[in-house]
């Protein structure tokens, strides 16, 4: 019995890293967009950080105007980009942790730590509309967090397991699978809609996705690595195929 379908967003940040690394327009941020919908995407996520190291300001209304697929903003929990959020009223807003010195995101938000900080950057956020994750640790206490803080969604980090899948350390990525499918029963059970992101491949996708909570997977770097042999649109359609593969066959 095949399982309801997952969604898949991707994430274009780095085709804006590329366009930065020399200046100017070129690659089109909105034309990555049109490509990610013309290969099946059902989102566009979009990283604004407060260095704005990829994706800039004007890159949101540019994806808007180019493409009618909804909008995830990833943002840190600050008064700007709380601001930002309110003004462009994205379809989706997904909170995420932020270190100025990291490359990439190197882990899940601390729900439970930072509620105090969190608590009226969700109220806020859903007070305009907009549905509202957390991007945390598989864990169940975080679920709780999140549940406590009014997010709708909540965001497993799967970069632990695609790392040690990539390591060849099958025995300790089994272990992180199995925290990733407790946590997307305990968010489930909460009444939370659970998503996955970060690190997840062509090798990995199939394992996560095949997960039965899990309705929705964020991706993006691979994607735009991948984009460089095949091109962005066929990129997506792959990972789409493998993903709809792993809802008719679940583990």
């Amino acid at each position: 019995m095949s399982l309801p379908r997952a969604r898949l967003g991707v994430n274009i940040d780095h085709v804006a890293t590329v366009r930065n690394a020399r200046g100017g327009i070129h690659p089109l941020i909105g034309r990555a967009a049109m490509a990610a919908e013309w290969g099946g995407a059902d989102g566009i996520t979009m990283h604004l950080r407060e260095d704005r190291r990829h994706i800039l300001d004007p890159d949101l209304l540019a994806v808007r105007e180019a493409t009618d697929l909804p909008i995830n903003l990833e943002m840190a929990a600050t008064e700007e980009m709380l601001d930002i959020a309110r003004h462009f009223k994205p379809r989706a807003a997904c909170i995420v942790p932020e270190k100025r010195e990291e490359r990439t995101t190197e882990g899940g938000l601390d729900a439970v730590g930072a509620h105090n900080q969190l608590a009226p950057i969700v109220a806020q956020l859903r007070d305009e509309k907009i549905r509202v994750s957390l991007f945390i640790e598989p864990s169940s206490e975080q679920v709780k967090a999140a549940q406590d803080l009014g997010a709708r969604v909540v965001e497993f980090h799967t970069g632990r397991y695609c790392d040690l899948v990539a390591q060849g350390e099958d025995a300790e990525a089994q272990v992180e699978l199995g925290r990733l499918k407790a946590a997307a029963v305990a968010g489930t059970a909460c009444g939370l809609e659970v998503h996955m992101g970060h690190g997840i491949t062509f090798e990995t996708v199939g394992e996560i996705a095949a997960i039965p909570e899990v309705r929705e997977l964020n991706i993006g770097h691979f994607l735009v690595g991948e984009a460089l042999f095949v091109g962005l649109e066929a990129a997506v359609r792959r990972m789409k195929e493998l993903i709809d593969a792993a809802r008719e066959t679940p583990a």
